[in-house]
């Protein structure tokens, strides 16, 4: 049986806490620093195994450096989409 798993993006890290959101369900979750097994920073994407009540195991985090690149590029490309579909000039409310 494949063990399910669970993927995070760091929001941001709060004095002792890091802010997660999941990608399974958009929601923020506060974790302590001392449960992840590394050092973390903002834009970080974590992979964390789920036991069978859906209760992340933190000490077995793991970063997922491809899917950082994948977003990462994702943005700019977003970005660039947008650069070009704007008109210039000043706002008109």
């Amino acid at each position: 049986m494949t063990e399910e798993q669970r993927s995070y993006a760091v929001d941001r890290v709060e004095a002792d806490r890091a802010i997660l959101i999941g990608d399974h369900d958009g929601r923020a979750l506060e974790v302590p620093l001392a449960s992840l097994p590394f050092r973390i920073r903002e834009a970080m994407v974590l992979t964390v195994p789920v036991d069978a009540r859906s209760r992340p195991d933190w000490t077995r985090t793991a970063r997922d450096e491809v899917e950082e690149r994948r977003r990462l590029e994702e943005g700019k490309t977003r970005l660039e989409r947008l650069k070009h579909s704007d008109p210039g000039g000043d706002i008109k409310l």
